[in-house]
């Protein structure tokens, strides 16, 4: 069973960046988006690649961001 922590702190952010771990994204309590890595962040925005065509930029402030390990 997968477990999920949640990804707070730049160092959070940096760990599954280097680590390329698993993120699922919640906004407004709703799934938005899961199973992609992230590729970039900074203070207000989280880039996140599922594919290679597809990447999807989501805010820090709107957005909850969880790492999957499993």
């Amino acid at each position: 069973m997968p477990t999920t922590r949640v990804l707070l702190t730049d160092s959070d952010f940096q760990e599954a960046l280097d680590r390329e771990l698993s993120i699922r994204v919640f906004e407004d309590d709703h799934l938005v988006s899961s199973g992609g890595t992230i590729i970039r962040f900074d203070d207000q925005i989280v880039a996140i690649q599922s594919s290679v065509s597809d990447l999807q930029y989501h805010s820090r402030s709107t957005c909850e961001f969880f790492e999957i390990r499993s």
